[in-house]
């Protein structure tokens, strides 16, 4: 069996646990503590009615999954798509304990997700379906114990809806049970940069390390939603080279840069960058093979594999989406020498913004986004500083060094706790 096919037949769940035993084997982390961080702490499946706009009642299944609460509560997104399983939010809540801890904010990891098309959905079946699901998982969510955000086909109004449906269980406002909310209802400055402004941070201080200059970087960005478009016009506007973007319908490519402003409006005018005068068209998997310095996956997971890895050509792979590099994928991009920035460093900007969301509604008090950015570069540029001294230590890869960091701090945090009773 080819690596290429063993990678197919592995779930998001078993890549995850992958990634987390090769960082456990070069620390000799003991079999007792192995067991419990590859073990979700609590899973949560729910199936609840909710009433279609044509009158008929339709049945959706939900997850909200909590891998750990060692370092705090446990934090992490709410995803809707037809493709969300169960496997694949514990997944993403194992990746979330991992990202809190290595940027070293006090949370834990846990996911959620609905099935469902939101494309095909209005906007009262949307509501009447995040505030039923909210309720069913409301036993588990609060601010002391499990705070959601948005994520794939989420936003800050699903946000305010989820907000608003626990308060009115409590009989009182609780802002802090989500973050990612609209500023009107306790959200915060930066929240909306916050993915991509972490990425970029990251991606300054990697090339810093390569004694590489922004300014004669070219940019492809697989992903033109929230955090890959506003990373492009933040490395546009700091000098890089922007020359190819991709949605799902399809990628744009100009190899003298491009406006990256001027793609955003035509792409609220049209509903994707295809077509954006001046530019070839290009898929999304030729936009991964572009000869460029820095290549920005920014959508789904699992996009670069050992089968298209080795003709990846750019110098930094920074990671704005979730998963999006296999393991086989990643030893063939460490032996050709291309510098991973893994997912729980690089687009770790949103959580640890949203980590400040919390900390504001919890006081009452809120900062501006000069303060926020401010923070958020603080915190960022220590994380990587952290891993880059175990890549040289270990003389491991990004993302395992990463993971050293963070299963470290997790592991530490259970031996300094116990176990109760």
């Amino acid at each position: 069996m080819t690596t290429a096919i063993r990678e197919e037949t592995m779930n998001p769940w078993e890549i995850a646990v992958s990634q987390f035993n090769k960082a456990a084997d070069l620390i000799n982390l003991e079999p007792g503590i192995r067991e419990v961080l590859t073990t979700c702490a609590r899973e949560l499946t729910v199936h609840f009615p909710v009433k279609m706009d044509d009158g008929t009642v339709k049945v959706f299944t939900g997850y909200r999954i909590q891998h750990n609460a060692f370092r705090g509560p446990c934090k992490g997104g709410i995803r809707y798509s037809p493709d969300v399983s169960k496997e694949e939010v514990m997944a993403l809540a194992m990746w979330m304990t991992w990202k809190t801890a290595v940027v070293g904010i006090p949370y834990g990891g846990a996911k959620g997700g609905v099935i469902c098309d939101p494309k095909k959905m209005s906007q009262g079946e949307l509501e009447r379906m995040t505030r039923r699901f909210a309720s069913e998982i409301s036993i588990i969510i609060g601010p002391e114990k499990d705070i959601p955000a948005p994520d794939v086909y989420t936003n800050s109004q699903t946000m305010a809806w989820i907000m608003d449906t626990y308060s009115m269980n409590k009989g009182y406002s609780v802002p802090g049970v989500v973050t990612g909310k609209p500023i009107a209802v306790g959200g915060s400055e930066g929240r909306n940069e916050a993915t991509a402004m972490g990425c970029v941070f990251v991606i300054e201080e990697a090339l810093n390390k390569l004694s590489m200059d922004l300014k004669k970087c070219r940019v492809a960005i697989q992903g033109f939603g929230n955090a890959g478009s506003i990373a492009a016009y933040l490395l546009h506007d700091r000098g890089a080279k922007i020359i190819a973007v991709s949605d799902s319908r399809g990628g744009i490519y100009n190899e003298n840069g491009f406006e990256p402003r001027e793609v955003i409006k035509h792409k609220e005018k049209t509903g994707s960058v295809v077509g954006f005068p001046g530019t070839k068209p290009i898929s999304n998997r030729e936009l991964l093979e572009v000869d460029c310095e820095i290549l920005i996956p920014a959508a789904l997971e699992g996009v670069i594999t050992g089968e298209n890895a080795d003709r990846i050509k750019a110098k930094i792979v920074a990671e704005a989406a979730n998963g999006p590099t296999t393991p086989a994928a990643d030893d063939i991009l460490f032996q050709k020498g291309i510098l991973v920035l893994p997912d729980i460093l690089a687009n770790a900007g949103g959580v640890t913004v949203s980590y400040f969301e919390w900390v504001q509604d919890l006081m009452s008090f809120f900062w501006d986004a000069e303060e926020i950015n401010k923070r958020l570069k603080k915190i960022m540029v220590k994380a990587f500083d952290e891993v880059w001294k175990n890549m040289q230590r270990y003389n491991a890869n990004a993302r395992t060094a990463a993971y050293i960091v963070a299963i470290d701090r997790v592991a530490q945090a259970w031996k300094l706790r116990g176990i109760f009773p």
